[in-house]
């Protein structure tokens, strides 16, 4: 496991190839485990409703923090002539997973509309949730990276796998599911005894000197489910611009951490953001045609970082002005 950890293989093809130095995990895990403790037990020790303006500054600095990693990446690996290029790889993975996290965080908000779930309680669910998604995340990372090194055809498979997802994204339709009905959920209340009512932050409860489960659980259990199918888009996704184990799961990770912020800023928002799913559907697209070509042609990660910028800010803009364009109207509507 130590050889797996310290270096991602010996063919790396077109991507950078660097030996992770003996402290680069602990030091990473540390500064992960480190914020997730700040931040449950100093900024959100009290349940309480978390407001935009808490929601804005939490999510800048979260995305600060993120966007700095690229530094100590390119600081760690330059001795070894691939500082730059690291930090290129790792910032493409960082936005590439930021971007199809938005969608998560609407999935989320739908949940826990469905389960009304008090604000209040949102944030230690999604603590947990988070904490849930970094464990699998680094799984998933470790495997993939291993398995596309030893089997090189499943490029092709994740790749028609990620141009699939796009497309079905773009002509999907905005029709929710409804969580209570997932196959999980119905097992889950059939092994897991549980109550209907809500016991302030607390996933178990005692009723009568029963432990039995309260609904924040059930929630929690839902929002794993969910970050594993998103986990089966994003991790591939992020493999199509780096092979090392430690840049992929730092995206990843720092991408994340930041979610719960994200989500307590942007979950009412969704219909200002007319222009996600189709942003995402086209870097789904982007990075499976880049997988799918790998063998014949690389497509250099610096001009996939450009690509995916130009993509995430064009369908941002398109968003902004189509709502500012709809609110114009309406004004204009009730002016008469």
């Amino acid at each position: 496991m130590l050889n797996v950890l310290t270096a991602a293989g010996a063919d790396k093809g077109n991507f950078v190839d660097v030996a992770v130095p003996a402290w680069g995990w602990p030091m990473l895990l540390a500064l992960i485990v480190g914020a997730l403790i700040v931040d449950l037990l100093v900024f959100h020790r009290k349940a309480h409703v978390i407001g935009v303006r808490e929601a804005a500054v939490e999510s800048a600095i979260w995305i600060s923090l993120g966007l700095l990693f690229a530094g100590v990446v390119a600081w760690m690996f330059s001795g070894q002539g691939q500082g730059a290029e690291a930090a290129v790889e790792y910032l493409s993975g960082y936005l590439i997973e930021k971007s199809l996290s938005v969608d998560n965080v609407f999935v989320w908000a739908m949940i826990f509309s469905h389960f009304k779930v008090p604000r209040e309680y949102q944030h230690r669910t999604l603590f947990w949730g988070i904490f849930g998604a970094l464990v699998l995340r680094f799984v998933f990372i470790l495997v993939g990276v291993e398995v596309i090194e030893r089997f090189q055809f499943l490029l092709l498979i994740f790749g028609v796998f990620l141009v699939y997802t796009g497309v079905k994204i773009f002509t999907a339709s905005d029709e929710d599911g409804n969580p209570s009905e997932m196959r999980t959920m119905k097992l889950f209340k059939r092994f897991v005894p549980s109550v209907e009512e809500y016991d302030g932050q607390k996933m178990f409860t005692r009723v009568n000197g029963r432990r039995l489960a309260t609904p924040l659980l059930s929630v929690l259990v839902v929002i794993e489910v969910s970050d594993v199918i998103f986990a089966v888009d994003s991790v591939p996704a992020v493999l199509a611009v780096s092979r090392e184990q430690f840049i992929v799961f730092a995206s990843n990770a720092f991408a994340i951490l930041g979610l719960r912020a994200l989500y307590f800023l942007l979950a009412d928002m969704r219909e200002r953001f007319a222009y996600m799913p189709h942003t995402i559907s086209l870097l789904l697209v982007y990075v499976g045609v880049k997988m799918l070509i790998a063998t014949w042609y690389h497509i250099p990660v610096a001009v996939s970082l450009g690509v995916i910028v130009t993509v995430l800010t064009t369908g941002i803009l398109a968003s902004v002005n189509k709502d500012r364009r709809q609110k114009r109207a309406a004004a204009n509507t009730d002016a008469r």
